[in-house]
């Protein structure tokens, strides 16, 4: 999975504009556009890498001629004092570029990191760990990125992506039977449709209907392995609500093929990692 690289620019320019305003006044003070410096990204603390591309993005839209080194891979594993990558340039650039380059890489590698605990989790059973849509305003793509770098699988990237009856939209429609005949003849043929459900009863309406996907909202464990059952390979069936690493591989052994996690894109802890200057500074 790559970043569309129109989205990225456009998302890492926001976050310098944001950042530098009319410009990084302290740098400017200290440093000519002469000044010339070089940097590495040091792991503080184990984790799963995502984010180099648009940390590398954040110093080439200040420098057009930065270089930039990557020393490891996305998705790889690092220990505590792995350097992930060296860049060299413009000092202005390197300094501000600093913590909009930090705060991207940061966020996806906590992200990934986290990802990677649920997947690892759930080893040996077929159950596949995907996000949702509580993401951070305006950085879905790379929350979304991060979670497939660490090994999960994304859901639809928004309400436009496919066809999601949740329980308002059922109220509203009167039917689990209604709302489907309706999402299915106002979309394409294309469109997969899938139903969220709380009961052996609207698990069974959903699949009189023909859906492709059917969510288990905050069944208990005996209830969900029920519906799987019922089910039988008719529909993909997704466990979703108050999934954590406690819980995460017993809602799995139900035999449920996807596993909605919220928290892996709106409980995020950061990974440590700092941008480490080399001291000496050359003027040109």
């Amino acid at each position: 999975m790559d970043i569309n690289p129109i989205m990225l620019s456009r998302v890492v320019e926001n976050a310098l504009y944001e950042d530098l305003g009319r410009g990084d006044i302290t740098t400017n003070a200290i440093f000519s556009e002469e000044d010339m410096g070089s940097a590495y990204f040091l792991a503080k603390q184990d984790g799963v890498v995502a984010g180099l591309p648009v940390a590398r993005q954040a110093f080439l839209l200040l420098d057009p001629d930065i270089v930039w080194t990557q020393r490891v891979d996305e998705g790889s594993k690092v220990a505590k004092g792995a350097v992930l990558a060296e860049v060299s340039g413009k000092l202005r650039a390197l300094l501000g570029a600093e913590r909009v380059a930090l705060n991207f890489l940061q966020r996806m590698c906590g992200i990934a990191t986290q990802t990677a605990q649920f997947v690892e989790a759930v080893a040996g059973h077929a159950a596949r760990i995907t996000d949702t849509r509580k993401t951070a305003p305006g950085l879905r793509a790379l929350d979304k990125y991060a979670v497939f770098v660490g090994g999960g699988v994304n859901h639809r990237y928004g309400l436009d992506s496919a066809v999601l009856i949740k329980d308002n939209h059922i109220a509203a429609a009167g039917s689990i039977a209604r709302a489907v005949g309706l999402a299915r003849s106002g979309n394409s043929f294309t469109v997969s449709i899938e139903v969220e459900t709380e009961t052996l009863e609207q698990v069974r309406e959903a699949l009189s209907c023909g859906v492709d996907i059917i969510m288990l909202d905050n069944m208990k464990l005996s209830l969900m392995a029920e519906a799987v059952s019922l089910v039988a390979g008719r529909a993909l069936v997704e466990a979703s609500g108050g999934v954590n690493l406690d819980t995460v591989r017993e809602i799995a052994a139900t035999g449920v093929d996807l596993i909605s996690v919220g928290r892996l894109t709106h409980h995020v802890q950061a990974m440590d990692i700092s941008l480490e200057l080399h001291h000496k500074v050359t003027r040109t």
